[in-house]
Order: C-alpha cells, then structure tokens, then sequence
C-alpha cells in the first residue's frame, strides 16, 4: 500500500515531464468492445478543435489502433531532435502505435512493454500547448489503463455504453476501477442508442432504451448525452471523415458537439467562446472530396 500511495504523490511531477503544456488529459473508455469508443473520441476530438481549443488524441488502444483510419491519417509522423511530431489532421495532433507497426502486425506485449510504449507516447511525443488531450484506451479494465493512471493525473474519465445491459455490466466495473485510481467520472456517454428511419423517420432503440441513463444514476456521474446508430458515422469512420467534421450542422455531429460542451464544462472551460464552425472548417485541412 505504501507503494501505491508514494507512486500516486508523484503522478504531477510526472506528468510535468512528461507532457508540460497539456492542461487536461482525459479518458475515453469503454467496459467492452464494440461499442464504437474510437469513433467517440475522434468526433469528441474534432468538437473539441471546432470550438476553438488546441486538441491532441493519443491512441493508447495498442492492440487494435483504428485512430489513424477514423481521422483520415495515412502518412506516419516526422521527427525533430529527436522526438515525434504527432501528425495533425482536422486541427487535432494525435499518435497512434498504428503509425509505428505495420498494419498485418500482431502486437503479443506483456504488461512492462504496454507501459514502455505508452510512456513513450507521453515523453517522445512534440505535443506542445494542449487544452486537451484525449486517449483513447482499449476496452475493459488492464495494463493500459493502469499504467496510464500513474503516468499522468488525468482530469477525468468518460466511458462510452450500448443501452443493452451486458455493456452496462462492464461499465460499471469499468467505472470502479477509475474511483480505485482516483480518477474524476465525467460521466457516461450512450451510442448507439437509437435509430431513425431514413425513409418514414421512425425511431428504433435497437439496444433497448434509457441503459446510460440508468447506469450513470446507478454510479451517481453525469449522462452526457445520446449518439444514434446513422450510417454517416459508420461511413464517417471507415473513410476518414468525421462526421463532426463532414457534416458539423447534422444532428449527428450536434450530439457530439453538446458532449463536448459538457465535458468542456465539467472542467471548469466554459467560458471560452469559439470562432464560428464555418470560419474553423475553412482552417482546418480536410484531405476529402465534398461532393
């Protein structure tokens, strides 16, 4: 126990080596896989630089990075001095072992490598002046996540659900383990949740109804909001277009944008009043056909 107590003492120095200019480092999870976490974060990311704050996304999901695909990144980062310039893409810096291994490669690590790697991330990685940087973990609850718990004090947790109540199991135990470790719950987010028909505009809970509600009152966190299952956000992730980006106006792309505002502030960063989503998305590279 006395280890444990003196490792977490060090987490603020640690963090002021490792990652200097970042102001919020914050988790994206899940309890299980499957419940399209990556395409949380990589929308989440692509909100966050739509209203105005400078964003980093670190794929921590070692063994099954998808990052690079759901952002449109196809060429690997450079080096200065030494270090990595993280590949920016949608006004969002961001990593991934993707980048670093090829593509047909398993990764077969145990627990001291995972740590090796992800620390890496942390300290060989040029992320500059960051109002946030989100890491997108792999599902459950293992080395990744507890190694990054004592790398670096994250301001705070989000985990990411179905409705339907073998995810909600997960996530709770998922969310358990954050309390553990002393992090922050910023609460819970539900995807999936709906769907609305194309052709009548009827509306399917597919994965039942009202789950992320339930658990997020359950373990006593915010809800942070609904995702509908929509094919543009499936197609948005197989190619490379966010749809917070591709379509910002969709009602898609307004829920991603709603949570980020909560979790904005949840951290205390609301008043910070963005430029114009059309004046941002003139700025930012879009590496795609708009037709």
């Amino acid at each position: 126990m006395a280890d444990d107590h003196s490792h977490g003492a060090q987490q603020p120095q640690a963090q002021d080596k490792l990652i200097p200019g970042v102001k919020h480092v914050i988790a994206i999870s899940s309890g299980k896989g499957g419940v399209g976490k990556s395409t949380v974060a990589a929308n989440l990311a692509c909100a966050l630089a739509l209203a105005g704050a400078k964003v980093g996304l670190l794929d921590a999901d070692l063994y099954g990075p998808n990052i690079p695909m759901m952002m449109g990144s196809t060429t690997g980062p450079e080096q200065k001095d030494g270090k990595i310039l993280p590949v920016e893409n949608y006004g969002v810096k961001l990593i991934s072992m993707a980048f670093l291994v090829p593509e047909e490669a398993p990764l077969v690590w145990r627990g001291p490598m995972v740590h090796q790697y992800l620390q890496a991330f942390f300290r060989d990685v040029l992320w500059g002046d960051l109002d946030y940087l989100l890491i997108d973990l792999p599902p459950g609850t293992g080395d990744v996540q507890l190694s990054l718990s004592q790398m670096v004090p994250l301001a705070g947790a989000i985990t990411v659900t179905t409705p339907q109540e073998v995810a909600l199991y997960d996530v709770r135990k998922g969310m358990a383990m954050f309390k553990k470790v002393n992090v922050p719950l910023l609460g819970i987010v539900e995807n999936m949740s709906f769907f609305v028909c194309g052709h009548c505009g009827e509306r399917t809970e597919i994965f039942s109804h009202g789950g992320g509600e339930r658990a997020a009152a359950k373990v006593g966190v915010p809800f942070l909001g609904r995702i509908p299952i929509d094919p543009a956000i499936r197609d948005g992730g197989d190619t490379g277009h966010p749809i917070v980006v591709a379509n910002p106006e969709s009602p898609q792309a307004v829920a991603f944008r709603d949570i980020a505002k909560k979790m904005s502030e949840a951290l205390g960063q609301s008043g910070k009043e963005g430029p114009s989503i059309d004046s941002l998305l003139k700025k930012i590279k879009q590496p795609f056909n708009q037709n």
